[in-house]
């Protein structure tokens, strides 16, 4: 992972990105993405599994992470 902010590490897990940013779970709660019991997932497979365009959910995030 690079020192850029807005960097998501695929290998990074639902929960690790929360952690990293609380900002974050506002974005996985309006895109429908366990943020609970499976949030100890790849964000990744966290899209696919619950029914989430991953490039659109990316993009969200990185756009939270990037303000100040």
């Amino acid at each position: 992972m690079t020192d850029d902010a807005t960097t998501i590490d695929p290998a990074l897990t639902v929960n690790d990105l929360i952690t990293r940013d609380p900002r974050t779970i506002d974005v996985f709660n309006r895109f429908g993405i366990d943020t609970c019991c499976g949030s100890g997932v790849p964000i990744p497979d966290a899209a696919r599994r619950d029914g989430v365009d991953e490039g659109r959910l990316l993009d969200e995030l990185r756009r939270v992470m990037a303000r100040p």
